[in-house]
C-alpha cells in the first residue's frame, strides 16, 4: 500500500537572465497518514520552494520542475493536467502561507473567501449548505464572535485571526495532507503558541498529515514527530525529532541546535552562532556545500558532494564524519 505522501528525487531551478538557479537539489521523503513531518532550516535553504513545488505553484515561468516526483497515493501530482491538480489543491492537499494579510484577498469577506473552497470542490452544496459550513469552520478554529467575523474583511481582524482563517481556508475541505508554511512567523508568542496548539487539534480530529515548515527549532519540538534538516537545497539530516535532538548527525544541526538560547545559560553570555554564509547557489562548493563553515571539515568533505546515508537506527545523515560527534 502506497504511503499517504512521497516525494522522491525532487528537483527544482529558477531560469532567470543569469542562467538557471538549482534551488532543490534531490529532496526525498515520505508522510504517513496522521504524521507531523517538520523541514526546518535557514532562510534560503529550500524549504518553502519545496512544498511550492509539492503544492504545484511555483512562480511562472521562471520556476521549473526539473525532475523527480510527487505522490499522493501513489499518483505523480508532478504529472497531472494543470485542470486535475486544481481538483486535488485545496481538496486532498492544502496549505497555510506565512503571510496571511497577503495571501487573504483585501477586497473580499472573509465569507467570501471561506465559501470559494466550497464552491470549487463541492458544487453540489446549495447557498445556506455553504453558509453553515463555513460559520462552523470559524467555531472550529476557536475565532470569537464568528456570525459577525463572516462579513468582515481581512484588515478588520488581527494578525492571530487572519491566520486562523487561512487554517478554516485550508482546511474547509477536509483535506488528506496540510502543508504550513512558517505559519506563526509573523504572530507573537502568545498567538503562537495558540496556533500551534489549533493546528495540532484539528489533525487529531480530521486525522489529516501535516508537513509542517519553519526555521523555529522550538516550534519542531512542539509539534513534530520526524524532522529533515535542509540545508542548500538538501536535505542534511532526517529522523525522529526525539533523536534529533537528543544527538544531532550532521555539523549543521548541531550548529542550529546551539544558538538557541538557554534558560540555563548565565546572563549576558552571547548566543552562539554559525559562522559564514550559506554559499550562493550559483557558485556551490564541488563538496559538502557546508563544508566552508563546518568545523570538522577535512579533505574528503571537499572532494565530492556526501550522499544522504544511514546514520544509526532510523537516521539518515549526510556528512561523512557524523560518527564524531559526540
Amino acid at each position: 500500500m502506497p504511503k499517504l505522501l512521497e516525494v522522491r528525487d525532487l528537483r527544482v531551478r529558477f531560469d532567470g537572465e543569469a542562467g538557471p538557479v538549482r534551488v532543490v537539489r534531490g529532496v526525498s521523503f515520505d508522510l504517513e497518514r496522521g504524521a507531523t513531518l517538520g523541514i526546518v532550516g535557514e532562510s534560503g535553504s529550500g524549504k518553502s520552494v519545496t512544498s511550492l513545488a509539492v503544492m504545484r505553484l511555483l512562480p511562472k515561468p521562471a520556476g521549473v520542475i526539473e525532475g523527480g516526483s510527487v505522490l499522493l497515493e501513489g499518483r505523480d501530482l508532478s504529472a497531472l493536467p494543470p485542470d486535475e491538480m486544481a481538483k486535488v489543491r485545496g481538496n486532498r492537499i492544502s496549505m497555510i502561507f506565512q503571510e496571511p494579510m497577503t495571501a487573504l484577498n483585501p477586497v473580499h469577506t472573509v465569507r467570501r473567501q471561506i465559501a470559494e473552497s466550497y464552491e470549487l470542490h463541492h458544487p453540489e452544496m446549495s447557498a445556506a449548505q455553504v453558509a453553515a459550513a463555513s460559520l462552523q469552520m470559524l467555531r472550529d478554529v476557536g475565532i470569537p464572535d464568528p456570525v459577525k467575523r463572516l462579513d468582515e474583511y481581512p484588515h478588520q481582524l488581527s494578525g492571530g485571526m487572519r491566520q486562523r482563517v487561512m487554517i478554516s481556508i485550508a482546511l474547509a475541505c477536509r483535506p488528506d495532507v496540510l502543508i504550513a508554511d512558517e505559519p506563526t512567523t509573523a504572530l507573537d508568542v502568545t498567538i503562537q503558541a495558540q496556533i500551534l496548539k489549533l493546528i495540532k487539534r484539528l489533525q487529531r480530529e480530521y486525522g489529516m498529515a501535516v508537513l509542517f515548515i519553519t526555521h523555529d527549532l522550538g516550534v519542531i519540538a512542539e509539534l513534530c514527530d520526524d524532522v529533515a534538516v535542509m540545508y542548500a537545497g538538501q536535505i542534511v539530516e532526517r529522523g525522529s525529532a526525539k533523536d534529533i535532538y537528543a544527538s544531532p548527525k550532521h555539523p549543521y544541526t548541531r550548529g542550529l541546535l546551539d544558538s538557541i538560547p538557554r534558560l540555563d545559560s548565565k546572563r549576558k553570555t552571547l548566543l552562539k552562532t554559525i559562522e559564514g554564509m550559506v554559499p550562493d547557489f550559483n557558485s556551490l562548493p564541488v563538496g559538502c556545500a557546508f563544508g566552508n563553515r563546518c568545523g570538522m571539515v577535512v579533505d574528503a568533505c571537499k572532494a565530492a558532494p556526501p550522499p544522504l546515508e544511514p546514520a544509526g537506527s532510523g537516521r539518515l545523515s549526510r556528512c561523512l564524519r557524523w560518527k564524531d560527534l559526540a
